[in-house]
């Protein structure tokens, strides 16, 4: 039951981001785009307490469930993990930078400029909040399927 918690906690705050994200991106106004990318760190103990407990309480339910050490789909999804924690801690730094310069625009006239447009739309930065999502997706595919 723990990990089942920990488990909707951190895709529920996952996708809370990707939504505010999203809005931010589409947003014309700084101080729409710095509101909005605010509106993220809302998020962000959801999704640490749903990274925490979904290691913990994943690793204890290994342990008392007599899984095998080999079974794939658990190391697999420790992999996803690991690399969505990455992902997510390197998306999250692009959204912070673009919530910084949105601030500074909103202060003197609230008026977007290409440096704001540039970091919204870089396909790098957002790629990996993206690849975070999708590796996210992926151990809940494992988690629920548990294949092999």
């Amino acid at each position: 039951m723990f990990h089942m918690t920990a488990a909707f906690l951190l895709v529920a705050g996952s996708v809370a981001a990707g939504v505010f994200n999203t809005l931010a991106i589409r947003a014309e106004r700084p101080s729409d785009i710095a509101y909005l990318l605010r509106l993220v760190r809302v998020t962000l103990p959801f999704i640490f307490v749903g990274v925490a407990g979904t290691l913990i309480f994943g690793l204890w339910l290994w342990h008392e469930q007599d899984l095998a050490f080999g079974e794939l789909w658990i190391w697999l999804s420790l992999v996803l993990w690991v690399i969505t924690n990455a992902l997510g801690g390197m998306g999250g730094k692009h959204q912070e930078r673009a919530r910084e310069v949105a601030e500074r625009l909103a202060a003197s006239g609230d008026a977007s400029n290409d440096e704001l447009r540039a970091i919204l739309r870089d396909p790098k930065g957002n790629a990996m909040s993206w690849l975070a999502g999708a590796a996210t997706i992926g151990i809940l595919v494992l988690m629920i399927w548990k294949p092999g």
